[in-house]
Order: structure tokens, then C-alpha cells, then sequence
């Protein structure tokens, strides 16, 4: 079974490539991002709780971002039969090694971990043109900055955590979309 992460900063195109990789191997699409923001729309204890991090750029307690993943791991078969991709998770060195607890305790693992590599005025570039389109409150300028800040302070250490795993796939991540997963298809062809 395939379990994967895709990893990289905000705008670094996680969502655009998970929805490709979900076709080609048949993945199920666990995206943290997506089921807090549903919580928030909903108005959810949840929503109001991760809406008072998100506003501000500023990530979730990573005890709450872990029960949500167990909740949402334990209550679909589906996932443990078919493997899943992670898209938004995890974002702190403590939630990987209790991603690898999780994953161990179903009796799996993470196959590979695809990092997305952009270049920081082409992810803010990214960004501020996605809240053009599609209304993001936190595709803002100021929010921008300050996800860019907490990624290089809190998330971007997970790289040299998934490094030392020998799991870590570096892809350029600029260029086109297709020339993206064309990268990230050859380099899961050499490593499974």
C-alpha cells in the first residue's frame, strides 16, 4: 500500500499535485487544510477554535491537529485499504513522529514524503493570485508573510527530519504543472 506526504511551503502547488497523484495511484486525499476550513464554514467549536490560529497565519496545536487526523484515519476503512495521501500534515517535527506512531499502529508506514521546492517570491506570487480567485481570507499579504515565517521556523525543519528517514523526495516546483508530476512520478518510479 502507497502512503504518502506532500510536503512544501504554502503555494507550493501540495493540493494542485495531491489531486494528480490521487488519479494516478488511486490515493485516498487527507488534506488537514480542507477539513478545518469545512469546520470553520460550518461553524464548528473546531472551526472557531482553528479560525483563531489560521487568521493570523499561525498553525494548530499539534495535539489537535493530531486527534483530527486519528478521527479522520479511525472512522474510514477505506483509507487503510487503498493508502492515502497527507497534504497540510504534518507541520511539526512532534506531529510527524506521531504520524509514524499512527501510521505504525494501523501496521503502516510512510512510503515517501515529495517535497515541493519553490522559490519564496513565486509562492507569494502563488498565493496573492489564489485569493484573488478564489476569495482565501488568508491569501493576503500580511498573512502570507507571516505563514511564510512560521513554515521556516516550524515545518521546514521536517525536511531534514524526513531526510534522515531516507524518505524525502526533493522536486523542483517551479515550472509548469505537468512538468511537476512528471518529476514527482519519476522520482516515486525510482524509489518503490
Amino acid at each position: 500500500m502507497l502512503n504518502l506526504v506532500i510536503f512544501g511551503a504554502p503555494g507550493s502547488g501540495k493540493g494542485t499535485q495531491s489531486d494528480r497523484l490521487i488519479e494516478a495511484f488511486g490515493l485516498h486525499h487527507i488534506s488537514t487544510g480542507e477539513v478545518l476550513r469545512d469546520h470553520i464554514s460550518r461553524g464548528t467549536e473546531l472551526g472557531r477554535i482553528a479560525n483563531s490560529y489560521i487568521s493570523k497565519g499561525q498553525l494548530i496545536p499539534d495535539d489537535l491537529m493530531i486527534r483530527v487526523l486519528e478521527h479522520l484515519i479511525d472512522s474510514n476503512e477505506d483509507y487503510a485499504r487503498d493508502g492515502v495521501i497527507f497534504d497540510g500534515f504534518p507541520r511539526t517535527i512532534p506531529q510527524a513522529i506521531a504520524l509514524n506512531k499512527l501510521m505504525a499502529d494501523h501496521g503502516e508506514k510512510i512510503a515517501a514524503v515529495i517535497g515541493l521546492e519553490v522559490d519564496e517570491d513565486e509562492l507569494i506570487k502563488r498565493m496573492l493570485n489564489r485569493g484573488k480567485q478564489t476569495g482565501r481570507a488568508d491569501d493576503n499579504l500580511e498573512t502570507i508573510t507571516n505563514r511564510l515565517k512560521v513554515y521556516h521556523n516550524q515545518t521546514s525543519p521536517l525536511r531534514d527530519f524526513y531526510i534522515e528517514q531516507g524518505i524525502y523526495h526533493a522536486i523542483n516546483g517551479n515550472g509548469s504543472v505537468d512538468s511537476i508530476f512528471a518529476s514527482i512520478k519519476e522520482s516515486l518510479a525510482k524509489a518503490l
